[in-house]
């Protein structure tokens, strides 16, 4: 073994661009198994073609995490194509952003049901496998939102509050053998920034993310936390531009 990602089998959500994307040529690059979940399927198909090309180890499966029996096959996959499942990396996410005021409630549903729920349904799957092997690691996508609170995020912030609260609730159920890191990214160049459906903060939204760091940044941060000796647990790695302040 070149090194402690080389064989592993890893599942990634929302793995059809950005982040997820990412880290999965990232990842495989190194040597991981990778099985990529994500609801648009020929996004994943490319991806996997390109891996596959480069010598990686991929398969994938059309996968709606708001759906927990999406999430559940998502991780069979895994354990049918490599007999194993070793990190589940809970990536899927929306950031709709608007105030309050805009009462644009099927956007704050759509945010509980990915960030909160899909993480969630995401332990429900893996954890089970997890605990038979008596190993395993969830790495759970945060974000600096859920560190700091700004006009126009008090629901995205929430979500994200909500996914630290979790992953430290299972680090502390499940850490004599399983892993927990909450990998917590600032400005990184991904297809968040284009959620807003309000004009005035989309527009905002849009001059902010001029910052942005490539999500390379997102997938080296995963690979640092994975490639640790299995009684050391990376539990939070916080991931920003140096330019930013909030």
């Amino acid at each position: 073994m070149k090194n402690n990602i080389e064989g592993k089998v890893v599942v990634i959500t929302g793995g059809s661009s950005g982040l997820g994307e990412a880290t999965a040529r990232y990842l495989a690059e190194k040597g991981a198994k990778i099985v990529l979940g994500a609801r648009r399927l020929n996004k994943l198909e490319v991806i996997a073609d390109e891996i596959r090309k480069n010598g990686g180890a991929i398969e994938v499966l059309k996968t709606d995490v708001t759906k927990a029996n999406d999430v559940k096959a998502l991780v069979k996959k895994a354990i049918d194509s490599f007999g194993k499942i070793d990190v589940m990396i809970n990536n899927a996410g929306i950031m709709p952003l608007a105030p309050l005021a805009a009462l644009k409630v099927d956007e704050w549903d759509s945010m509980i049901d990915v960030n909160i729920k899909g993480v969630l349904y995401g332990i429900a799957a893996a954890l089970p496998e997890f605990q038979k092997q008596k190993s395993g690691h969830f790495i759970n996508l945060a974000s600096v939102a859920g560190l700091n609170v700004s006009p126009g995020g008090a629901v995205y912030s929430g979500t994200k509050f909500a996914v630290r609260a979790i992953s430290e609730g299972l680090r502390k159920e499940v850490g004599k053998d399983i892993r927990t890191t909450i990998l917590t990214p600032g400005l990184i160049d991904s297809e968040l920034q284009l959620g807003s459906s309000d004009e005035a903060t989309s527009q905002f939204v849009q001059q902010v993310y001029k910052d942005a760091i490539p999500a390379i940044s997102i997938a080296k941060a995963v690979a640092y936390a994975i490639e640790q000796p299995d009684d050391v647990d990376i539990n939070e790695l916080v991931i920003r531009p140096t330019v930013q302040e909030f």
